[in-house]
């Protein structure tokens, strides 16, 4: 069956909903925006409905401008998100607790004798980022009701009936064995969950279930996790290639094939996708605040926002000595010291609107450049180069400092909506299983390549900056 596809991607701040034809690219699109809470001692939680709404009106909307029918639909997903709900009629228990959240630090700290344990059955690290500590944290402070899971697995039900999540998503819970991609009974005792009802893990090309949310029945048949889908949206499939999405987090992604592989740099190792019945794996790591390190500062009135990032950051040729560590959400990846706070140093008299958006793009880039230092270590090989995508990507200022700071080319996708995009892939995947991945992938086009352009002595030298103050950070006060 050929003819356009729905593809929604489900998102912190929105949800972006494309109609793709395989003839004639993007037909219709639309978002929805998503408004989560942002609270004392780094509580992040959102209304689960705003997200069902969310899904539902971009993706009416998007067919509304297509102007025509699509034959299926895929849905993607922010991954960490954790809410509990009512198995019998589909109800909310609780409030999402969002990705960023850090409530659930303090059991994780409990939980340090498994570390070693989940890491290895998991691939993850035991920090309050993943699902299975937000999971353990309903249940002990919230309530004991309905089943507990990843938002994707309830919004799937609301739409289809069906209790499922596909491998992808399950490998960021740290319940699911690495090796087989199957629920770890060991990590279920380790968080107090082995009684739980958890969902049935699925190929990202299922057909799963039909759904009229969106107008006429159409079945769902591709589901994939934010990440890995513009992963896949980029042709990033071989191993050592890499991308990085600069959304409200920056995240990394290395391709390592059909081996699961184990970080000893401080990254993740988990699924990046199984379709077909074959499983690919990567290496994932994540920066916490990236446009929304951007949306402090306009919300301070240094700029008025994202757009003005190259305008003030023209004012001036560089940072002026000012270094900013945007970790205002804590260190992920690969020194996962989610209680740190940002810093900015070096600040003058001097000091203008200008430097304080060089430092903000050296810091996102500085702090991208580490993970793909350990990416390389891990693989036993550097990168060659860096397919990127995401909001940010419009910074020229920012995508220079990245080229820079790596040394190696950035390639700007000529696609937005990687995410989207990539579900939209797996979505026709499911509804043709003759299709190849290439067949169902779009062609791989940069909008634009950025080459190095700072000396290795001034990148050096850019980059020992951002490690002393990270230093500072970690030698602080825990």
């Amino acid at each position: 069956m050929t003819g356009p596809v729905l593809a929604v991607d489900q998102g912190t701040s929105g949800t972006k909903a494309l109609v793709l034809c395989p003839e004639r690219g993007v037909i219709g699109s639309a978002s929805a925006p998503v408004r989560p809470r942002y609270l004392p001692d780094g509580r992040v939680e959102v209304d689960p409905r705003d997200l069902l709404r969310s899904v539902i009106d971009a993706g009416r909307a998007a067919l509304a401008a297509a102007g025509e029918p699509a034959v299926a639909v895929g849905l993607a997903n922010q991954g960490e998100t954790v809410l509990a709900w009512d198995p019998a009629n589909g109800e909310p228990l609780t409030d999402a607790i969002v990705w960023q959240d850090r409530r659930a630090a303090e059991l994780c700290t409990e939980l340090a004798p498994h570390a070693d344990l989940l890491r290895e059955r998991t691939g993850l690290p035991l920090d309050p980022y993943f699902a299975a500590p937000k999971m353990a944290w309903i249940r002990r402070h919230l309530t004991r009701r309905g089943v507990v899971t990843t938002s994707d697995a309830w919004l799937v039900h609301r739409l289809t009936g069906e209790f499922v999540t596909d491998a992808a998503t399950a490998g960021r819970t740290q319940l699911l064995d690495l090796d087989t991609v199957a629920w770890s009974r060991p990590a279920l005792e380790a968080f107090g969950l082995d009684a739980e009802p958890l969902p049935r893990v699925v190929d990202a090309d299922t057909r799963v279930g039909t759904t009229t949310a969106f107008g006429p029945e159409l079945p769902l048949t591709g589901l994939l996790v934010d990440q890995q889908a513009a992963l896949l949206a980029q042709s990033v499939t071989t191993p050592g290639a890499a991308k990085c999405t600069y959304g409200t987090g920056a995240f990394l992604l290395a391709q390592t094939g059909p081996e699961p592989r184990r970080s000893s740099t401080g990254l993740v190792g988990c699924v990046a996708w199984r379709i077909a019945g074959r499983t690919s794996y990567c290496l994932d790591g994540q920066v916490y605040t990236a446009a929304s390190a951007v949306r402090w500062l306009t919300d301070l009135g240094v700029i008025s926002g994202a757009e003005d990032i190259d305008t003030v950051g023209a004012s001036v040729p560089d940072s002026g000595g000012v270094t900013f560590v945007p970790a205002l959400a804590g260190l992920a990846a690969p020194w996962w010291r989610g209680d740190l706070r940002g810093s900015v140093t070096g600040l003058g008299l001097g000091t203008t609107a200008g430097h304080l958006v060089h430092a903000l793009c050296d810091g996102i880039a500085a702090q991208v450049a580490e993970l793909a230092d350990a990416a390389a270590a891990d693989l036993g090989a550097p990168l060659t180069t860096l397919r990127v995508d995401g909001g940010l990507t419009r910074s020229a200022l920012l995508m220079q400092a990245q080229a820079d700071l790596l040394g190696i080319p950035v390639e700007v996708s000529a696609l937005p909506d990687a995410t989207a995009l990539g579900v939209g892939a797996v979505a026709r995947l499911g509804l043709d299983p003759s299709l190849t991945v290439r067949d169902a992938v779009p062609e791989w086009k940069p909008s634009a390549v950025y080459a190095p352009r700072a000396g290795a002595d001034e990148a050096a030298e850019r980059r020992a900056r951002f490690r002393t103050a990270v230093a500072a950070l970690l030698d602080g006060p825990a």
